[in-house]
């Protein structure tokens, strides 16, 4: 029988991650990460639940990476501390992958580098690679053989018809493996809801150098790190502008560096300059690339907007260009960094304003041709928030595939495939895992209450020392306010707090058994209806409770 788990991506923008499953072998697609949404206060990234993993670790043979963008390498560091497999990647996306984990400490991974238009063998897998384009570049689908059948995996994709192979979706081969037989075909939902074809890079680059050809001043340019087509893009223009050309930002020099020595990214020597030259060129003559199209407030871009940027100071002339679509989610901090540049006197350009910017992901038109090419039996949509696999599974209706044919999956569910028959078997447990700093699952729904009530009511703090043997007591009750009142301002409402916990004390009597204990709880209590009461603000109520 064969088995396919998704353990992330559907339901969802991120998360990424498949297990795939055939006797007593299987290997994983992807090990994506999702960042924090509004209300996960203080958590770093999102991971997938792995417990089935951890569980079926003897007979994982290896994890494939279909492309270097972190909802789907995100979580290996995590992986890779669950169970020892080798990673199995493009050149670039090896790259990519070897710097993130010598951040995390890692040292004896067993990486594999896989090549498309090859296969290799893995126990009853035979796994080919298809070239696929993307907005990073080495991206590739997954044509995997089984005794079942042939499972067509797209990775994120667009029909694109980029300047290299590196760059250009293989449709001859998908069109190959719809000749000689797809089982089932799982494909990227993302833009389903756009009609039509996604633009082209040439008409981004067009966009781009008109921008850049009007700008009297320096040409700032912040885009993701990871798209090198983007940033060829760029340096082309700068070449043709006769400017000198500045990467600034750790993401963006690695992924340079990596993509340099692969053959992927050409820039003419003596063109690149230290950002700390930037004052030896006229200002006409500087393009540089940086990171924050997102707003992150430590990037480049942020200080530049905020005037705290060492090197960079924004001046009338200046071009800054957002080449990046606004994630949802992230649209107030980029508009704050707009407002900034333009305050400063730049020319902000960004995608609602200019064509700077063009998807990864194929549109309607070309979702339906990878059906027409692959003609699968059996389609299942993935990567993509629940509404998207819905609108994917009713495009693949209109295509012609039956709707019993269609599998509409969530994340967790186990999709059989028995004597060519696909069907939902069960369901596994999975979910997400929160990051916070060094602790990985340590945070739950009671923490993220508790600091959505210190954000939004803040905290009261009860201090009170007792005599152990008289139970009189000795100090306080002391009351300290962080993000609740000021005691300037509402002095006399801690002042009949005060009151309040001294009631409590007396209600409770000198000989109560579990004295402390019951003081305690009845505080939080009283205090909790108290506060409410008076000002209609809930904090967290921590008493501090000692007998001496």
């Amino acid at each position: 029988m064969l088995k396919i788990i998704p353990l992330g991506g559907l339901g969802e923008i991120g998360l990424n991650m498949m297990v795939v499953e055939y006797g007593d072998t299987g290997f994983i697609i992807d090990a994506g990460l999702m960042f924090p949404e509004d209300y996960m206060l203080g958590i770093d990234i999102v991971i997938p639940v792995m417990d089935y993993i951890k569980q079926s670790d003897s007979h994982i043979a290896g994890i494939f990476l279909t492309h270097a963008h972190e909802d789907h390498i995100g979580a290996l560091p995590y992986l890779l501390r669950e169970i020892h497999i080798p990673v199995y990647g493009t050149a670039f996306t090896l790259g990519v992958v070897k710097n993130k984990l010598e951040e995390h400490g890692f040292s004896d991974v067993a990486f594999v580098e896989i090549i498309p238009g090859k296969s290799i063998c893995l126990g009853p897998f035979e796994l080919g690679f298809i070239r696929v384009s993307h907005s990073t570049v080495d991206g590739v689908g997954l044509a995997v053989k089984t005794p079942e059948g042939m499972i067509v995996h797209t990775g994120d994709f667009k029909i694109g018809h980029g300047g290299n192979d590196a760059m250009t979706t293989d449709v001859n081969r998908f069109a190959q493996c719809g000749a000689e037989g797809v089982l089932v075909l799982m494909s990227d939902s993302t833009n389903v809801e756009a009609e039509g074809y996604t633009l082209s890079d040439q008409s981004v680059a067009d966009s781009l150098q008109a921008v850049c050809e009007a700008s009297s001043g320096r040409v700032i340019v912040a885009l993701f790190a990871s798209n090198v087509a983007r940033i060829q893009q760029i340096v082309d223009i700068a070449k043709k502008r006769g400017s000198k050309l500045i990467f600034s930002g750790r993401s963006v020099e690695m992924t340079v560096g990596i993509a340099k020595k692969l053959g992927f990214l050409s820039v003419p020597e003596g063109m690149e300059i230290d950002v700390k030259d930037v004052d030896l060129y006229p200002t006409n003559k500087i393009v540089m690339l940086t990171t924050g199209s997102q707003g992150e407030p430590m990037s480049a871009l942020a200080r530049i907007a905020a005037g705290s940027h060492r090197h960079i100071k924004i001046e009338k002339d200046d071009t800054v260009i957002l080449s990046s679509k606004m994630i949802p989610g992230n649209e107030k901090a980029i508009s704050n960094i707009i407002n900034s540049l333009y305050k400063l006197g730049a020319n902000v350009v960004y995608e609602r304003t200019s064509n700077v910017h063009v998807s990864g992901h194929a549109y309607q038109e070309e979702l339906k041709m990878m059906i027409r090419l692959t003609k699968p039996q059996y389609f299942i949509p993935i990567h993509g928030e629940y509404r998207h696999l819905v609108h994917h599974a009713r495009l693949a209706r209109s295509m012609g595939i039956p709707t019993d044919r269609i599998i509409l999956a969530e994340n967790g569910q186990v999709i059989a495939f028995e004597n060519k028959k696909g069907r939902i078997i069960g369901k596994i447990p999975t979910g997400r895992v929160l990051v916070d700093g060094k602790g990985v699952g340590d945070v739950g729904r009671s923490v993220l209450k508790e600091r959505q009530m210190l954000s939004e009511d803040g905290l009261v703090v009860v201090t009170i020392v007792f005599d152990e043997e008289t139970g009189i007591i000795m100090y306080g009750p002391e009351i300290v306010s962080r993000g609740f009142v000021f005691w300037t301002a509402t002095g006399h409402l801690l002042d009949d707090a005060q009151c309040v916990i001294l009631e409590v004390i007396e209600e409770v009597g000198p000989d109560a058994p579990h004295r402390i204990d019951v003081i305690r709880s009845k505080i939080q209590k009283a205090l909790r209806q108290y506060f409410n009461f008076t000002i209609k603000r809930r904090p967290i109520i921590v008493p501090v409770i000692m007998a001496l």
